[in-house]
């Protein structure tokens, strides 16, 4: 892999923008992770795997493009639907008010 030099500005909020260079380089995108580690005065920055699926991402992209670009095709479940709903979560454990411990990626 070439060297790539890229600086950056801190905002107020001690945030910055990635170089395009640099999100290429590594391969990450929108919505993507990414792990930083100092060791002595020396940064480095990863592309962080989190095991999501990159069919269900790019799926869930269409799905979200689809909604923008045509809300009126929205329709509500069926009945059906609720119920192969049911069934493929049936014996899940799940408290919804439960605090979620760790770091959340939506």
């Amino acid at each position: 892999m070439p060297v790539i030099e890229e600086r950056c500005t801190i905002s107020v909020k001690g945030q910055t923008t990635i170089p395009r260079s640099v999100r290429r380089a590594l391969g990450v995108g929108q919505g993507d992770r990414i792990a930083f580690r100092i060791q002595g005065n020396v940064v480095t920055v990863e592309a962080v795997e989190d095991g999501h699926d990159p069919a269900l991402g790019a799926f869930l992209d269409l799905i979200a493009r689809d909604m923008a670009t045509n809300p009126g095709s929205l329709r509500p479940l069926t009945e059906a639907t609720h119920a192969r709903l049911r069934s493929l979560t049936q014996g899940v454990n799940a408290d919804p008010d439960q605090e979620i411990e760790g770091e959340v990626s939506l």
